[in-house]
């Protein structure tokens, strides 16, 4: 019998843990036996067990929160901002890699065999590594819209045709990525003595030396790593850092009013967010991208009896990154957590504050009238403009806000993250409008 070399692929794609048998390549001197070729990466049952029910808990909260996310922003009027129609598309990216990738890879990675076909084998990684370009380019956009509007808050904001225009941009760029996937991923149907037949999954990149190593593939892991990682991370630090020093250090001329400081406090918590989410995602995909780097160059390791269950865990580190972000859009975001509460309002445990219904209108209107002084009328645009009109009142002081939405439950929120959409300034008093989402101007501007 002729043996195989064999080793774990270290090829490009980040989701796939495989073993390359070199058909064309054969050594006198390796001793590898049909036993020892089918159990070389096969855990004991156990063990097998422990890692089925990590994976299947992540692929669970990590399909189904992206999945409310997505209802959260796209059922409500005022979730409909640009940062949370990025962060749809940072969820759709998530919960494409949990369903249509985790599953398969886990399955091939626990049986070292590929049962789902040669076309499957090449689509499930081109959509491994189509996720990971459109989640971390989509992180990007969210901190360069966040600089832009906190650095130059007089310039005309993001409206809705051009998020959808970026969030097209980001997919189409990831594609192109993600070509070599398509290209050089293949099946190879290997025969065992005892009649047992094992299709590998693997990524046949040209150029391979005597010692399997591809250039090619090499040099696709260090310019993915680049793009996917190093330049995405070092732009978020730098944009979030002046974020951070323009809210956090900076002091405003005179003394803020209530509003301007409601405003800032609103802006800090959105960017505290979005600084989580990005950590926890160079935190998970960091072991990721240095594996397979190291692996590219010494693909030796891979022979290891020990790297199978390595790779687990770094393979499961960088997949649960997909399930922390709605986790941390709960936790930081009331929104978005009351979004969750309702639902998961049929729960008994899950308790829904009650909260007045709210009319359809999509205006938001702030009144402020003194006996004596006029009645005034604002209506506030995105870009900071507003519209008032002015009637003579005998009333009492009084002072009433009317929102609508087209669920009640987000009326009670957060001031919205642009303090020119909530507070204005006119004439010798205040005009506080508390804003919680998209206001109708926002609304109109966007469409």
């Amino acid at each position: 019998m002729q043996n195989l070399q064999v080793y774990v692929n270290s090829t490009p794609d980040p989701l796939n843990m495989t073993l390359l048998m070199e058909n064309n390549t054969y050594y006198n001197n390796t001793n590898i036996t049909d036993l020892q070729l089918r159990n070389q990466f096969i855990l004991p049952w156990w063990r097998q067990m422990i890692w089925t029910l990590l994976f299947a808990c992540m692929i669970v909260v990590a399909t189904g929160g992206n999945l409310i996310v997505i209802w959260i922003v796209l059922a409500h009027k005022r979730m409909r901002t640009v940062t949370n129609y990025f962060l749809v598309n940072l969820s759709i990216a998530d919960a494409m890699v949990s369903t249509l990738n985790v599953t398969f890879n886990y399955i091939y990675m626990l049986n070292s065999h590929w049962p789902f076909g040669t076309l499957y084998c090449k689509i499930c990684q081109f959509v491994a590594v189509l996720t990971i370009c459109a989640s971390v380019f989509t992180l990007m956009a969210i901190s360069i819209d966040r600089y832009m509007a906190i650095m130059n808050p007089l310039r005309p904001h993001m409206g809705k045709r051009a998020t959808l225009c970026i969030a097209i941009f980001i997919w189409i760029v990831g594609a192109i990525l993600s070509l070599p996937m398509l290209l050089f991923y293949t099946t190879y149907t290997q025969n065992f003595a005892n009649g047992e037949i094992r299709v590998i999954c693997y990524g046949d990149f040209p150029n391979r030396d005597d010692n399997g190593l591809s250039y090619d593939e090499y040099l696709y892991n260090v310019i993915f790593m680049v793009l996917t990682y190093v330049l995405p991370i070092g732009s978020m630090t730098f944009t979030y850092a002046r974020i951070g020093l323009e809210l956090w250090g900076s002091q405003s001329i005179g003394e803020n009013t209530a509003g301007q400081l409601e405003g800032i406090r609103s802006k800090r918590r959105v960017v505290k967010m979005m600084i989580v989410v990005v950590v926890i995602f160079a935190v998970c995909w960091l072991p990721f991208h240095v594996y397979f780097i190291i692996t590219s160059y010494f693909p030796e390791i891979t022979n290891e009896p020990y790297i199978q269950e390595v790779f687990l865990g770094i393979y499961w580190l960088a997949m649960s990154n997909s399930m922390y972000n709605p986790i941390i859009y709960c936790w930081m975001n009331s929104r978005f957590r009351r979004g969750f509460a309702h639902f998961f309002s049929w729960c008994p445990m899950v308790q829904v504050a009650a909260e007045p219904s709210l009319s359809r209108s999509e205006a938001l209107t702030s009144r402020y009238s003194c006996t004596g002084s006029p009645q005034t009328n604002t209506r506030i645009s995105r870009n900071g403009t507003c519209t008032s009109s002015c009637t003579p009142s005998e009333r009492p002081c009084t002072t009433s806000s009317t929102t609508s939405t087209s669920e009640s439950r987000f009326e009670h929120d957060d001031a919205h993250t642009d303090a020119r959409n909530s507070y204005i300034d006119l004439h010798d008093f205040t005009v506080t409008s508390v804003v919680l989402g998209e206001t109708n101007a926002d609304v109109n501007r966007e469409t």
